[in-house]
């Protein structure tokens, strides 16, 4: 297998929702070596039962590869007290409509999830999104805070995802979301593509504002943008400069994976045939990095 100066991933279900040993075999075809598991057997992976979860990471390490995280819903949901949710955005649940009085069940068993398939972190959010979303700037610290301290003990770290439909959406927004939270268990899922349907340009300026040794994991995928409406498409293609996204990275000392999360389906629908394209992609694209 090539050596690439950053490992590549993909969350599995952009691959198969369902088969996951499909997935798994394209990835692995692509020459991935990192599985985010998030919908598996058609399911959302926090409902899962352990016999499940068993079945699955045996899945993936029977291939060579490991389990790097656990793409769970939780503070995907309206958090309490805040303003008025911002209609503007779509809000994709992925088999994760949960409300607020979920969130401490949900953080439990993303837990047990974790430690059950060997996953080193936790992807989180940050509620959905407000028409003012510095209004709850506190309530969100509060809540991570309260997330890494249980991950803590456990060897896990809490990624908070940029998320265009959360409050936290942009690099700004995640700068200043990781400075009111200075914890050595929280860090950032970097997503370049839900930054530009935020109106932000996120390579260079929103990764500009980043601190570099908070970035835990960065998510790739493609897109222009017209207004909030992305239009997904092939990694590499659309308005994202992963090129320099990359580059920078390397530069920085960035030390994660850069995992595919695809969401363009291809001409024909066929998800699978979509991500193993931008999979390639990825990997020419990582592979051109020094």
């Amino acid at each position: 297998m090539d050596t690439l100066r950053f490992p590549i991933a993909a969350i599995t279900d952009e691959f198969s929702t369902d088969d996951l040993d499909a997935a798994l075999d394209a990835m692995q075809t692509v020459g991935m070596t990192g599985a985010e598991l998030r919908l598996v057997y058609g399911r959302n992976v926090v409902d899962l039962t352990d016999a499940e979860l068993d079945r699955a990471r045996a899945a993936v390490e029977a291939r060579g590869m490991r389990v790097l995280s656990v793409a769970s819903p939780v503070l995907k949901c309206v958090l309490p007290n805040g303003p008025a949710i911002d209609a503007r955005f779509q809000q994709d649940v992925f088999g994760s409509a949960y409300t607020y009085e979920d969130q401490a069940r949900l953080a439990e068993r993303a837990l047990d999830v974790a430690r059950r398939t060997g996953a080193s972190i936790i992807r989180v959010f940050s509620g959905w999104r407000t028409v003012d979303p510095t209004a709850l700037t506190e309530t969100i610290a509060t809540e991570l805070r309260g997330l890494a301290d249980r991950a803590q003990s456990q060897g896990i770290t809490i990624g908070l995802e940029n998320e265009h439909a959360c409050n936290v959406g942009t690099g700004a927004e995640a700068a200043r979301m990781l400075a009111a939270v200075d914890h050595p268990a929280l860090g950032l899922i970097w997503d370049p593509a839900n930054a530009s349907i935020l109106g932000e340009r996120p390579f260079p300026d929103g990764y500009g504002q980043l601190p570099r040794a908070r970035i835990i994991h960065v998510h790739a995928k493609d897109c222009t943008v017209d207004g909030h409406t992305p239009t997904w498409g092939p990694l590499g293609e659309m308005a994202i400069d992963w090129r320099g996204q990359i580059a920078a990275l390397a530069r920085d000392g960035y030390a994660g994976a850069i995992s595919l999360e695809t969401h363009w389906r291809g001409v024909d629908g066929n998800r699978l045939d979509a991500s193993t394209i931008c999979g390639r992609n990825l990997k020419d694209l990582v592979a051109a990095t020094a």
